[in-house]
């Protein structure tokens, strides 16, 4: 069963898939955002390629574990998506995840040009990673 992670931002969504058996995330790509309609075909095209049965959205909690504008969007897109595709959507806590990207990204001395085209696909990767490490230690 693949799994899809999505980073879902004002302007682009991050998307990650596992592989096969669940235990790598994959950056697949960045969906710079026109419209619902628009995104929402992005997604199931991604949906169907890879045969995603379970999506993982980060759900962009403050550092004091409260929610606030970022994450009624994610609300929202992920009704919509659910509402599409008929796919379970699991809210993964993303604190951090950007950083993290980023982190890595610095590390791997990838210019601030490229950085800034993949940090949302890395971030994407970060979130299913952290889901599908989570479910496998649960499964142990």
């Amino acid at each position: 069963m693949r799994i899809m992670g999505l980073d879902i931002g004002e302007r682009t969504i991050g998307v990650a898939v596992s592989d096969m058996l669940g235990w790598t995330a994959q950056g697949v790509t960045t969906i710079h955002r026109k419209s619902l309609a628009y995104d929402l075909a992005e997604l199931k095209k991604i949906i169907k390629e890879y045969e995603v049965e379970q999506i993982v959205v980060g759900w962009p909690l403050n550092m004091n574990g409260t929610t606030g504008p970022s994450a009624e969007r994610v609300e929202s897109l992920s009704a919509e998506i659910v509402k599409e595709t008929g796919l379970e959507i699991i809210k993964w806590d993303e604190r951090l995840s950007t950083i993290a990207a980023t982190r890595t990204l610095l590390e791997g001395d990838v210019s601030r040009a490229k950085r800034k085209e993949v940090i949302d696909k890395m971030a994407a990767v970060f979130i299913l990673q952290g889901y599908l490490d989570g479910h496998q230690n649960k499964q142990r």
